[in-house]
């Protein structure tokens, strides 16, 4: 269960949401998408804004006109997000044809225009080839292709680097922050890589167990995290430079939807936690646009105090 989720996203802002596995970052991408199948979830309420207008979420789908145009998204794995049955180029020249009105001649050039754009090798002899055809690499720069063929406002990125080598990933994390910064277009990029974080986000908000638990401009939040949750998330990542040793690990493991602890979900797992955490905490201003869901925030005079 996803819940008290508050997210903004500036034109030419890429925000990243990060977290473990299960903790709700792509449920989110997929509500905020309308992308939730009805006959396994429901949204009972919440509202999103979208260029000065405001969309109820309780909405089965968001309008036709806007996803897919304004709004567009890149999936975790191409393979499976893309038909293997049709050719990469109809399979782009689809979407420009169906949001803009033109021609299938005008899709397939705008097609090729994107494929060029996004760095495929011989993008002319690669329109008419089939996913499974192409590396992993290039079917995930097809669809970047896709998702960026109409000029999105707003683009949402759920792991998009996922099962590609790191040199791959290098270069797909760069192609989208330079398109980015090319179109001026918002971007959320969902990642549970701390790295890729402090590489490309202006913002990140950190989620645990369908919640967000600490929000802010990144530099803020990795100089000084509030959430002990987000602090064990630092502590886990390995580092190149410093004595070798064991790597910090967060005890215990994320609990079930259905055993969830009231109050802050993280207590069960937490050095701080107290009776008062039985109790759910706020989000808490704790710095210039940062905020946190802790009760012990600012966690400096916490430990001032036990000191």
């Amino acid at each position: 269960m996803v819940e008290n989720i508050d997210l903004t996203v500036a034109p030419g802002e890429i925000l990243c949401i990060v977290g473990e596995s299960g903790c709700g970052k792509s449920v989110t991408a997929m509500a905020l998408m309308g992308l939730l199948p009805p006959d396994v979830a429901r949204i009972p309420s919440g509202t999103m804004n979208f260029a000065g207008t405001t969309f109820d979420m309780t909405r089965e789908t968001l309008p036709s006109d806007l996803r897919g145009s304004d709004m567009a998204m890149i999936f975790q794995e191409p393979m499976t997000s893309l038909n293997p049955a049709f050719r990469i180029g109809d399979q782009i020249g689809e979407t420009v044809v169906r949001h803009k009105g033109c021609t299938q001649a005008e899709g397939r050039a705008r097609a090729l225009e994107m494929l060029r754009r996004v760095g495929l090798p011989s993008p002319e002899d690669r329109l008419d080839v089939y996913p499974h055809q192409l590396s992993g690499g290039q079917r995930q720069r097809v669809m970047i292709a896709m998702a960026l063929a109409n000029d999105p406002r707003l683009l949402i990125a759920d792991e998009p680097t996922t099962a590609l080598d790191v040199t791959i990933q290098a270069q797909i994390l760069e192609l989208i922050r330079d398109l980015q910064r090319d179109t001026g277009m918002g971007t959320i990029l969902i990642t549970h890589d701390l790295g890729v974080v402090a590489e490309v986000a202006d913002t990140v908000a950190v989620m645990y167990g369908g919640q967000m638990v600490e929000r802010g401009p990144v530099a803020e939040v990795f100089a000084n995290p509030q959430h002990p949750y987000t602090i064990g998330l630092m502590a886990s990542v390995p580092r190149l430079t410093g004595p070798r040793g064991r790597l910090t690990t967060i005890p215990g493991t994320v609990p079930t939807m259905d055993t969830m602890p009231d109050g802050c979900r993280f207590r069960t797992r937490c050095a701080f936690a107290a009776r008062t955490c039985a109790t759910r905490p706020p989000l808490t201003d704790v710095g210039p646009d940062h905020l946190t869901a802790c009760h012990f925030a600012p966690l400096e005079d916490m430990l001032r105090v036990a000191g």
